[in-house]
């Protein structure tokens, strides 16, 4: 699902993944990010696809609540438990939307 964004100026985070073979625990931590993320002041919406390569792309209205949801705790867990099982690499942007435009 296309998420509906507010007018530019905003950011995205664009999180791509290369995974390992382990699956115990992913999808449920997905979830819970996400439905966590959803609380979080500023954020706007997220989008996501994987076919081997994962691509996740959040928006938010500003760093500081980029830089709120980096430091949330239950996210920090996730990290670290991302780094330990389920991330072979992965590669975080971050990105000021300057222009979008719908169809």
């Amino acid at each position: 699902m296309i998420a509906n964004t507010p007018k530019p100026p905003y950011y995205a985070v664009i999180f791509t993944t290369e995974r390992t073979t382990i699956d115990e625990g992913y999808a449920e931590m997905a979830q819970q990010m996400l439905e966590l993320a959803q609380q979080q002041h500023g954020f706007l919406g997220e989008e996501s696809a994987r076919d081997g390569l994962g691509i996740t792309v959040s928006y938010w209205e500003s760093l500081e609540a980029i830089q709120n949801w980096k430091n949330n705790a239950q996210h920090l867990q996730a990290q670290k438990l991302g780094k330990e099982k389920w991330y072979k690499k992965y590669k975080l942007r971050v990105a000021r939307v300057e222009r979008d435009a719908e169809f």
